[in-house]
Formats: C-alpha cells, sequence, structure tokens
C-alpha cells in the first residue's frame, strides 16, 4: 500500500486523458507554461525595482485595476 507501480500511473494517465482530451490538456500546459513565464518576468522586475513592461506582460486580457474603499455618507 506504499508506493504505485508504473502500471498505476499509466492506468490514471489513460483516465485523465479520456476524460479531459488531449487538446485540453495541451491547452492548460500552454496556459501553466504562460503563467509562469509572467511570474518569472515579474519577479525579475521586481527585483530590479522596476514594474514588468507591457513586453513582459504575457496576458494582454488583464485588466489592472485599484481598489477603493466605499465612503459611508
Amino acid at each position: 500500500m506504499g508506493s504505485f507501480s508504473i502500471w498505476h500511473w499509466v492506468i490514471v494517465l489513460v483516465i485523465v486523458m479520456l476524460v479531459f482530451g488531449t487538446k485540453k490538456l495541451g491547452n492548460i500546459g500552454g496556459d501553466l507554461g504562460k503563467a509562469v513565464k509572467g511570474f518569472k518576468d515579474g519577479v525579475k522586475g521586481a527585483e530590479d525595482g522596476q514594474a514588468p513592461t507591457s513586453a513582459q506582460v504575457a496576458d494582454k486580457s488583464t485588466i489592472d485595476v485599484h481598489a477603493q474603499e466605499k465612503s459611508k455618507s
């Protein structure tokens, strides 16, 4: 009951591929890669003391907003 054999992992992989499909898994991998790249660029910019430029932002559909407290009238 300790570790899993290679056959356990093969069966799990086949079930995951049947449920999600290869196209969706590829899209998930691509999105994850963009997120990691954006995070690394952000950390690099923070270490340099600079905000990331628009060329370093991976996803251009993100909207940056600032939250403000609502005043009670």
